[in-house]
């Protein structure tokens, strides 16, 4: 495995013959040779280059309002979530240096008027022939959501048909004929009052001459929950902390992406830092498979986990990333399948917040005593402090007498952040009762998986935080909607999120959005163990303050009056050049934070 290749790989291609017979060879025929050389050099020496073209701006600030994206290649047009608003927002794109705003579908009230029930956030959205698919969560988000279907050439409202509790992500499979959700099944705000099961909704779609038929297959966790027929598979370090959850509810399909002949979906288990690999054919869970964890004090893995020493220090730590990816993508190159992971990060502590504490420590969570509140993620400092962390359970205290002075590892960063419950699991690594590691959020990294392996080829290591740091020095590990240099440091740095793979010329490259601090990574993957860094584009302006946008529009939404560029890339959609409107690849990039959907072209260089 090769770790932040920062600098160009140059390779060199050496044609061999052997023959027993003399051969002359013509001018004309040296020539040719000389071309298809100089053709093949050129192909290895190529590199791509973003560009920035036109973006729209919905003039909403930091309510998701340009979240995910897609393409219909039939229209030209793209269709934005507008998340919050239940709503699609649809773009001519067919002059991409001037997108403009056409109409929106109202995804919430087309559910209302087909099932008289109250829809949630839009979550995603993608597009097959035509065919528009827009998964939409209910109100209360622990019921059942559900999937709409449009056309997009009239734009007209198909159907929609009831899945399970928040329809998380969608995706239709490459040849059309099937369409998979990933249905999160969060559980409710405080407390885990209530908890539904994660799965996967798998429709086969039938969509002729503007009819559509589906069919719809429900797959569950059931079968790995204790006393369960498939128990036994689960893998090694399979993250498993819900409140008094069963594996079933425990596990939250968050994204999927879908191999190039359509007969496997792989799911990430974000919260779970796990992937489930789908058979779409048998329509069945063939396996569970667990990314393990990345070691922050080997060379090449350091990390800047303080956010309050002024400065880009990146270190190595006694911590051990747990990848947790959100958006993952699959490619195939020479014949085999890889998997692509943005290793973004999350913690449940948004849905224990009001559990007792009796409740908390039974969880094994930790409740700070001084904001009278349960979480995971909580401060190394807080964890040696006992004005803040003293359990009434002594089996519920981590004993991080490593981490104290005289200690193993007295100098770990006190600022960073880890998950109480996952290092009660993991971090004892001898056995002896003392934690060896706190187990951090996310990897601060994008990696690259041969799938059938399940092993790791690639991961970038520090990359990002060098390069932002290279770029913005001090100033990096921003969050994205106020400046704040650091902010980010000692929870999950960069925090990659967005990510996309495209083919260009015989190459195939990620894209990667790096969520917090901005902007969009380049890397060519043809090559995935010797993967290459090619670019960071940012528009990011550094000099103003997002958080100074307070003015409010009629329905008392804040605008985006202080425009300091696109904030918070959160979904990605390439475009061929075969299927683009400018005839040359690009990337769709929609920003959560800023409301902005933003175009780039993709030249050769």
């Amino acid at each position: 495995m090769k770790l932040n290749l920062l600098t160009s790989i140059i390779l060199s291609s050496t044609l061999i013959g052997c023959t027993n017979t003399p051969v002359t060879i013509s001018g004309s025929e040296q020539n040719i040779d000389r071309n298809i050389s100089e053709s093949i050099e050129q192909q290895i020496n190529q590199s791509i280059e973003l560009q920035e073209a036109g973006r729209y701006q919905s003039n909403i600030f930091d309510q998701s309002a340009a979240e995910i994206v897609t393409f219909d290649k039939l229209t030209q047009k793209t269709f934005v979530v507008n998340a919050q608003s239940g709503k699609i927002d649809i773009l001519d794109s067919k002059n991409i240096d001037n997108p403009t705003f056409v109409n929106s579908l109202d995804i919430k009230a087309d559910i209302k008027n087909q099932f008289n029930s109250e829809a949630g956030a839009a979550n995603s959205v993608d597009v097959y022939n035509g065919l528009l698919a827009v998964a939409i969560a209910a109100k209360t988000k622990t019921d059942n959501g559900w999937i709409a279907f449009y056309d997009t050439q009239d734009l007209r409202f198909i159907s929609a048909l009831s899945v399970g509790a928040l329809s998380d992500m969608l995706t239709f499979t490459p040849n059309g004929q099937q369409l998979v959700v990933a249905i999160e099944a969060e559980p409710s705000n405080g407390n885990y009052a209530v908890d539904p099961e994660g799965e996967i909704a798998i429709l086969d779609i039938k969509w002729t001459n503007k009819i559509l038929n589906t069919a719809l297959t429900r797959l569950t966790f059931t079968d790995f929950n204790h006393g369960g027929s498939r128990h036994h598979q689960l893998p090694k370090n399979l993250l498993l902390n819900g409140y008094q959850a069963s594996v079933s509810q425990d596990l939250e399909p968050e994204y999927i992406a879908i191999n190039s002949d359509s007969s496997k979906a792989y799911v990430a288990l974000q919260e779970n830092n796990a992937i489930a690999v789908i058979d779409l054919a048998a329509k069945s869970i063939e396996r569970i498979m667990s990314l393990g964890f990345k070691d922050h004090l080997l060379k090449g893995n350091e990390i800047d986990g303080n956010d309050k020493d002024k400065q880009a220090l990146l270190k190595n730590e006694a911590l051990l990333g747990m990848y947790q990816p959100d958006s993952i993508a699959t490619t195939r190159i020479n014949g085999i399948d890889y998997l692509i992971t943005a290793n973004e990060g999350d913690d449940r502590s948004d849905w224990i917040s009001d559990l007792t504490q009796a409740d908390c420590e039974a969880g094994h969570f930790y409740y700070h005593l001084q904001d009278a509140q349960c979480g995971d993620d909580i401060r190394l400092k807080n964890a040696l402090s006992s004005k803040d962390y003293q359990p009434q359970l002594a089996s519920a205290k981590l004993d991080l007498s490593n981490f104290t002075k005289g200690g193993a590892y007295q100098e770990t960063v006190k600022r960073i952040k880890f998950s109480h419950s996952l290092t009660a699991q993991h971090g004892d690594l001898d056995g002896d009762g003392k934690i060896d590691r706190l187990l951090t959020f996310g990897g601060r990294s994008f990696s690259i998986w041969d799938i059938n392996s399940s092993k790791m080829v690639f991961d970038s290591g520090s990359d990002f935080e060098r390069l932002t740091a290279q770029k913005y020095g001090n100033n990096f590990n921003q969050t994205h909607n106020k400046l704040k240099a650091e902010n980010r440091s000692a929870k999950k740095g960069p925090e990659p999120e967005a990510l996309t793979t495209g083919s260009i010329n015989g190459k195939t490259y990620a894209f990667i959005g790096l969520e917090r601090m901005g902007g969009i990574m380049v890397y060519d993957i043809s090559q995935p163990e010797q993967a290459r860094f090619v670019q960071y584009l940012n528009n990011r302006d550094m000099t103003l303050n997002p958080a100074q946008n307070k003015q409010k529009n009629e329905q008392g939404i804040t605008t985006y009056q202080v425009d300091a560029g696109d904030l918070g890339p959160e979904g990605f959609k390439f475009v061929s050049a075969k299927d683009s409107p400018s005839g040359t690849p690009i990337l769709i990039v929609g920003n959560e934070v800023s409301g902005t959907t933003r175009f780039y072209r993709i030249a050769i260089k």
